[in-house]
């Protein structure tokens, strides 16, 4: 009988892990560079795809480079991934022992318990990439008395929130023609040479430059964005204002944090799942991972896809259906 209880605790225990793995995916590092670094990717917006195109780029860091990755995502109550969900994010807790993480979020409004460990892992001092959206990760509407208000895009205490204050602006506007000036990138040639830019070159993406309009004085600009006159990567530039001057498109800087740390930042307003079809692109956020973990970052980093990626569209309501992070698991 007692052999029976324990079995039984066992069994419940089991399925317990297993229920708790199943709301976010894991890729255990292969033999790399990166082995026993851990990377958590957050995924949480609308619009670009972050559900799709995380995924794709823990796949690269686990099998391509060692680091082992963890990609989270916003559910629903049947743990299905919908982007639309702003205040369910399972998985923070992976932050408590995170060596870099990767943010792809979009206006969200998460649980306290749960925004303490970003918080905390902010504060430690450790290395933050924001793609895209993350510019605006965070929207306090609902509890606005939370300590992590402050983290909110429009704050007053904080101006600009997590994102200019952390990464270096808040959300702005649409520089180029959202849906049909696309972007391509030019370089800084003052950091061509830097460890962020191995390897990196023809970076376009079909969607529009940002703009950007609080970025700090100790921001170090890798790439302004041309906007380009079509959705092409073979298209013109656009003639006019729009690139006189062109906007930064991606920088790096040090963040003196509120408990005196200092944590590497790594920006890009590019990312969409389908800009991460550039080869250039990913290989500037593998190059992330690499500076951010202070490792030596290659020469010249394999980027090749994991398996198969076709990624959707970006717009909102265009996510598949029915996905749940066991789908994105590794075949």
């Amino acid at each position: 009988m007692k052999h029976l209880t324990s079995l039984l605790a066992s069994l419940l225990l089991a399925s317990l892990v297993s229920t708790s793995a199943s709301d976010r995916v894991s890729y255990a590092g292969k033999d790399g560079p990166g082995k026993g670094k851990k990377v958590v990717l957050i995924s949480g917006d609308e619009e670009y795809r972050s559900e799709e195109g995380l995924p794709m780029l823990g796949k690269i860091l686990a099998v391509r480079h060692g680091f082992n990755c963890t990609v989270l995502f916003p559910l629903d109550t049947n743990g299905v991934i919908d982007p639309n969900i702003q205040t369910n994010i399972p998985g923070f807790e992976e932050l408590a022992d995170a060596d870099m993480v990767i943010v792809q979020l979009r206006f969200r409004e998460l649980p306290d318990d749960k925004m303490k460990y970003f918080a905390d892992y902010l504060n430690a001092g450790k290395p933050i990439l924001g793609l895209r959206t993350a510019t605006h990760s965070f929207a306090y509407s609902r509890n606005k008395t939370s300590p992590y208000a402050k983290f909110d895009w429009q704050s007053r205490e904080w101006p600009g929130g997590f994102g200019q204050q952390v990464l270096g602006d808040t959300w702005i506007s649409h520089h180029g023609n959202h849906g049909s000036e696309s972007t391509r990138a030019v370089f800084n040639d003052a950091f061509k040479n830097h460890p962020l830019m191995h390897g990196v070159s023809d970076v376009w993406g079909p969607t529009d430059v940002y703009g950007v309009a609080h970025l700090p004085k100790d921001a170090n600009v890798l790439m302004y964005g041309e906007v380009v006159a079509g959705m092409k990567p073979t298209d013109a530039r656009l003639d006019g204002k729009k690139n006189d001057p062109m906007m930064p498109i991606a920088w790096f800087r040090n963040y003196k944090t509120e408990t005196g740390n200092t944590s590497k930042i790594v920006t890009t307003t590019m990312g969409a799942a389908t800009d991460l079809l550039n080869e250039g692109l990913r290989r500037f956020v593998v190059n992330a991972c690499y500076w951010g973990t202070n490792l030596e970052v290659p020469a010249k980093a394999d980027v090749n896809l994991v398996g198969d990626y076709a990624p959707t569209a970006f717009g909102f309501n265009k996510a598949k259906k029915g996905i749940k992070p066991d789908d994105h698991k590794l075949n």
